[in-house]
Formats: structure tokens, C-alpha cells, sequence
């Protein structure tokens, strides 16, 4: 798609340049995938240079920038077993040719916000905590937080997403994954991870909704109690209606899934 009233391109682009008419630029893969007859200028934010993903002392911190072939690549903390066995999978779960998981940022489909954005399911599942900078300063807000609707998010005009922290507690342990969609090679109409806490299971449910959903129980709940906790988590106006699936089929497998992920995590 041209976007043919933007008349200038600001690079390398920062936080503090934005103004109306301006469209902060990673990958392009979204911005691009639809007309932007508002969009008069782009803020390029890929030649900033970040870089991709950092260990730190409290977690990995992924730039908005990173491609999904960088984050599917990255192998330099082997020990943060939960982080590569949920990235590998949601990397996957874009089924995009070569040429998008190349250009296709972790950021841009945060920012983008369609319930089946895979790095949504990543991020909110191992805990993940966003960067945001802006004309105010910076603040962080939750993942699980950030992503509001479909296709809506908690950014602010001017604001732009520096950055995603996953904490070492929560990208370590178990995990189990589990993906619905119509078709073989269709988009995800239902995503769930399952994380092994030290205090109890972590499920978290995207794709199916039109905002990630999680359930924090103290210890493993019987499938009787997941159920329920399911079904008083997600009201019924939360579950997605398109052509990719109906709010009930979505709503079956959800619990279907979630039982497995259940049994697996406990087997």
C-alpha cells in the first residue's frame, strides 16, 4: 500500500519529535497494510539503532524494534527455558513467509493490537512489562494492560513503545501452548500459553479476545475450578467476532485448550 500524502521521512526518529500527521515507522508491515490518509509524515524508529534484546539483571528486555527473526534466532540466555519454548512457538504462529519475520517488528505487532498478534501472547504470557516514551517522560505499563481492544492500545498521541521487559522469574519453568484457527495456514482465532509459577499456574488467553485475558491461581485448580475462573474472567461481549472464527466456537476451544494446558502442565 502507497502511502501517498506523506511528504517527509524523519530518520532516525525519537521520542519528542512527534506531531499530528506523524506515524511512528519499525517493520512497516502494518503501517503499511492499509490506507493512512491521516499519516502526512513517518518517524522512523528501526535506523535508531536499538539494540534487539538485552539480558539484564531482571529479565530480557526486547526492543519494539526486534524482528521476529531476531527474537526467533536469539539462543544467548539458554537458561530462560520458558522464553524460547513460547518464542519459538508464537514466532511460528505468524506463518509469514521469510521476508515478513524479517521485517515485521515485536513492537509493530504490539502496537498494532489484533487479537491474534502472537508477540501479544508472548509477551503478556511470561509477564511482560512495556516502555513507553513520550512527550510526558516515560511510564511502564503492563502488557496485559497495554493492549485495550482491537486494535487499540494505551498509547497516548505522541507516546511510542521503547521496549518490552519479560522478568527471569516468569521467562524460566514450564510452559505449554496451544493454537486454534479454521484453516492449516489461517490466522490464530485462539492462543493460549500456560505458565508454571513458583506460586501456582499462569494461563493466558489472546486471539480468542479482543484483548489478552489472564487467570493467576495459587497452586494448580481442578478442571471444575479453571472452568469457572474461565468463564467469570471473560465476559461474553470480550470474545472476537470476524471471519476467522465466532465468539462461540472461539469461547469452546478456549476451555478446550485451557484443560489441556492444564493436564500437560501437571502430568
Amino acid at each position: 500500500m502507497d502511502l501517498h500524502t506523506v511528504a517527509e521521512v524523519v530518520s532516525p526518529a525519537g521520542a519528542g519529535q512527534w506531531r499530528p500527521g506523524d506515524a511512528w515507522l519499525a517493520g512497516g508491515t502494518a503501517l503499511f497494510a492499509e490506507p493512512r490518509p491521516g499519516v502526512t509524515r513517518l518517524l522512523d524508529l528501526a535506523a535508531a539503532g536499538w539494540t534487539p534484546i538485552t539480558v539484564r539483571d531482571d529479565g530480557l528486555e526486547i526492543a519494539a524494534t526486534c524482528t521476529v527473526a531476531e527474537l526467533a534466532a536469539y539462543a544467548r540466555a539458554p537458561h530462560l527455558t520458558a522464553f524460547h519454548g513460547l518464542a519459538t512457538a508464537c514466532c511460528h504462529a505468524f506463518l509469514a513467509s521469510f521476508k515478513i519475520w524479517n521485517v515485521a517488528t515485536v513492537g509493530g505487532n504490539l502496537c498494532a493490537a489484533l487479537p491474534a498478534g502472537p508477540m501479544i501472547a508472548l509477551t503478556a504470557a511470561l509477564g511482560g512489562e512495556c516502555l513507553i516514551l513520550g512527550p510526558g517522560g516515560e511510564r511502564r505499563v503492563p502488557v496485559t494492560r497495554f493492549v485495550t481492544g482491537d486494535g487499540t492500545t494505551a498509547l497516548s498521541p505522541g507516546e511510542l513503545l521503547r521496549s518490552v521487559t519479560l522478568p527471569t522469574a516468569a521467562a524460566t519453568g514450564r510452559t505449554a501452548y496451544r493454537r486454534g484457527s479454521l484453516f492449516t495456514h489461517g490466522r490464530s482465532a485462539v492462543l493460549l500459553a500456560g505458565r508454571l509459577a513458583p506460586g501456582g499456574l499462569v494461563l493466558t488467553v489472546t486471539a480468542a479476545t479482543v484483548r489478552p485475558y489472564q487467570l493467576t491461581f495459587d497452586g494448580v485448580p481442578g478442571a471444575a475450578a479453571l472452568q469457572a475462573a474461565l468463564a467469570d474472567a471473560v465476559p461474553d461481549d470480550a470474545w472476537a467476532d470476524d471471519v476467522h472464527g465466532s465468539p462461540a466456537w472461539r469461547r469452546h476451544l478456549t476451555f478446550r485448550y485451557a484443560e489441556e494446558i492444564r493436564r500437560e502442565l501437571t502430568a
